[in-house]
């Protein structure tokens, strides 16, 4: 085997970095997004740049340009459906599996999850939401037992992390969806496993819709 010559932490750094700044808005749909320049304001050589973009097309945050490079990619409502419809069909699994086996651990720290998240929304800031979200669907997936299902969940995050970010940014008082994950919480505490599926499906509906609606609104 040939050795490796680009630390995969570099690379991840790199794509976190590049997710951070669409997300926030300050790359936005139809920006090019030039390799050379991104190395030079990363402080890093090309390569994991390259990586890192190449990673950043197949998940559908860049495209092809027009003659040349990558750009940043628009949202398509329709993959937003799609995403939260796959979304909803496997986290509705985690939560019901959590319910059925891991009702104590639960009821131990998704308290603390679920403080943690209003305090990110009282906070105004895009990037703690978001990050507190995340941290609330992984606890779910942990409780689930199947190690494969933050696997299969990690680049549909990321795709919802730049879509959260498109949404937010722009939305005076953003939808505070702290409510529904304390129900789901509470139905996994009470191992209530039809009830923690169904309100867990139902979430990320509503949430598809939220979004989508948003989108199309904006045109």
């Amino acid at each position: 085997m040939k050795a490796l010559t680009v630390a995969p932490n570099l690379v991840d750094q790199v794509h976190e970095a590049l997710v951070a700044e669409i997300a926030a808005g300050r790359l936005s749909a139809g920006d090019r997004v030039v390799q050379e320049q991104v190395a030079r304001e990363l402080g890093v050589s090309r390569q994991p740049v390259q990586q890192a973009l190449l990673l950043l097309r197949k998940q559908g945050l860049l495209r092809d340009a027009p003659g040349r490079g990558l750009e940043v990619a628009p949202i398509d409502p329709q993959q937003v459906h799609h995403v939260y419809e796959l979304r909803a069909a496997i986290e509705g699994l985690a939560a019901r599996r959590a319910a059925e086996g891991a009702a104590e651990r639960a009821s131990r720290q998704a308290p603390v999850l679920i403080e943690a998240g209003r305090k990110a929304v009282a906070s105004g800031s895009i990037a703690r939401m978001t990050a507190a979200d995340l941290r609330f669907h992984e606890f779910i997936y942990e409780l689930s037992g199947n190690p494969l299902i933050a696997s299969a969940m990690s680049t549909h995050w990321t795709f919802t992390q730049r879509l959260m970010g498109e949404v937010l940014t722009r939305d005076e008082h953003p939808v505070d969806i702290w409510d529904q994950h304390e129900r789901i919480a509470q139905a996994i505490v009470a191992g209530d496993a039809e009830r923690a599926e169904a309100l867990a499906r139902e979430h990320l509906m509503q949430a598809s819709r939220y979004m989508v609606a948003r989108l199309t609104a904006r045109g």
